[in-house]
């Protein structure tokens, strides 16, 4: 009887997880489950084109933005069974079974783990019309339709989603605030200086920035008790509001784990070889899985970049098969780049490594105190490298040319390795 691997999760990890399987020569029977009813799709876009695009009848349908983000989806994985719309809602990893939404229930041979994260919601007070998160297509497409020349929205969160948000929002002629926790926006990812220069952008365009504050309340309107029209900070400013945007961080989607003795306290502890903890018969892919790399000092940590579903499948897939296949362990030392982009009023960011584990940086190229005014590309070809010791453990450039990030690339990749060998 062939094998059977059931992926749970049906966004990218487990559309990435698939092809790899197959790829490695894996034959049996693949069933991908996922709570959503589209199939994969590519999720930077939302924040992005898809909340920007020109507001017609030919482009306001679902099926419209899924078509234009969705997944090419190879030949190779004609044969995979798909379970969408019907999320795992509980599992036996003893009897190896998973139980669905719909009472259904999958014995498999092998589980792959990809079911990813969900936002977190903010806990307030008052009406929930008006508010908003960005993870899915439905979730972009709900907030597409409120971004109205004029309209008042309020970001909650300076992190990379919250400012991207804001950019689109505020390009759409909307009146935008962002409220930062912290005292500067994007600062765990990319440090005070950094941090500040895109703060002045986004102020040269016309968006107030309130950071070291949160939001405390929201406010109905007078007329309608469901619908927002204000909030009110920890400092008492009132903010008027006809949209809430709340990024704020994410839980992983680890509920239908519990009861199998797993460390589930962030994501799904892993070993370097993606398997869960000491079951080979199952593993993790995507920003779900925590787990271990010699690079950054074998501390099992989660990676949430566009490049770990892809980079997680890969390893993953060959530990699955190599149990399976009743093979020896592959001794391979996994050890992912991290890289990830941003683009925010004209500029892109575009990263590699792991800035948020330095403890000193320095401008490599260009400055970043460079007069802004309302034209952000006197910052184009800056360069701000980010150390821990003498090591350089990220790198985070401004529209660089290609030749620049390609060396730059190249430059964290050859420290990585000095420390991979040492």
């Amino acid at each position: 009887m062939p094998s059977h691997v059931v992926i749970v999760g049906g966004s990218m990890g487990g559309l990435r997880a698939a092809e790899q399987l197959i790829a490695n020569k894996f034959d049996g029977i693949i069933t991908i489950v996922g709570d959503e009813q589209h199939m994969p799709y590519n999720r930077p876009p939302l924040s992005k084109d898809v909340l920007a695009a020109e507001r017609d009848e030919q482009n306001s349908t679902l099926d419209h933005w899924h078509s234009s983000v969705a997944f090419r989806q190879r030949k190779s994985i004609a044969d995979v069974q798909w379970k969408l719309g019907t999320p795992a809602v509980s599992s036996d990893l003893d009897s190896k079974t998973v139980t669905l939404a719909d009472g259904e229930v999958l014995h498999y041979d092998g589980l792959v783990v990809a079911t990813g994260l969900r936002p977190r919601r903010l806990d307030l007070p008052g009406p929930k019309s008006g508010r908003h998160v960005i993870r899915t297509l439905d979730d972009a497409i709900g907030l597409r339709g409120e971004l109205e020349p004029g309209n008042r929205v309020v970001v909650v969160g300076g992190g990379f989603i919250g400012c991207e948000t804001a950019a689109t929002a505020r390009t759409l002629g909307c009146e935008v605030h962002i409220v930062e926790p912290l005292a500067v926006p994007m600062i765990r990812p990319l440090g005070e200086e950094f941090g500040n220069t895109l703060r002045r952008v986004h102020e040269a365009f016309g968006v107030h920035v309130h950071t070291g504050v949160s939001v405390e309340r929201a406010v109905a309107c007078g007329d309608d008790s469901r619908r927002l029209s204000a909030v009110i900070l920890s400092d008492g400013t009132r903010l008027d509001a006809d949209v809430l945007i709340e990024s704020v961080g994410s839980h992983p989607n680890v509920e239908w784990l519990d009861g199998n003795g797993l460390d589930l306290g962030n994501g799904v502890l892993c070993d370097n070889h993606l398997r869960v903890e000491s079951r080979p018969d199952v593993v993790a892919v995507g920003d779900i899985a925590r787990f271990p790399d010699p690079a950054t000092g074998n501390i099992p940590r989660r990676i949430e970049h566009w490049c770990i579903p892809t980079d997680t499948a890969k390893r993953a897939a060959v530990s699955l098969i190599h149990h399976l296949n009743g093979a020896g362990e592959d001794t391979t030392v996994f050890s992912p780049l991290p890289s990830f982009w941003s683009d925010q009023f004209g500029l892109r960011l575009q990263g590699y490594g792991s800035p948020g584990d330095a403890d000193h940086v320095s401008v490599l190229e260009g400055d970043l105190s460079n007069p802004i005014d309302d034209d952000p590309s006197a910052l184009d070809g800056t360069v701000v490298g980010y150390y821990r010791g003498s090591q350089l453990v990220g790198v985070v450039m401004i529209s660089p040319a290609p030749a620049s990030a390609r060396k730059y690339r190249d430059a964290i990749e050859t420290s990585r390795a000095a420390v991979l060998t040492s």
